[in-house]
């Protein structure tokens, strides 16, 4: 049992693991936000976009 314990084998292994899925939360995060901010900015640009028309007609 003890052999087991001091086992470091896979030690590595879990910490690149867990910086990959770190990595994986953060980029999820950021692509959330820019989804977000991206569909105002074309909320807004729809918007100017059919005053403009509106203006024309």
């Amino acid at each position: 049992m003890m052999k087991f314990i001091k086992d470091e084998n896979g030690q590595g292994m879990l910490e690149y693991v867990l910086i990959i899925a770190l990595v994986a939360l953060v980029l999820i995060g950021v692509l959330l936000v820019v989804k977000s901010r991206s569909k105002e900015i074309g909320n807004k640009t729809n918007a100017k976009m059919n005053n403009i028309v509106g203006d024309i007609d």
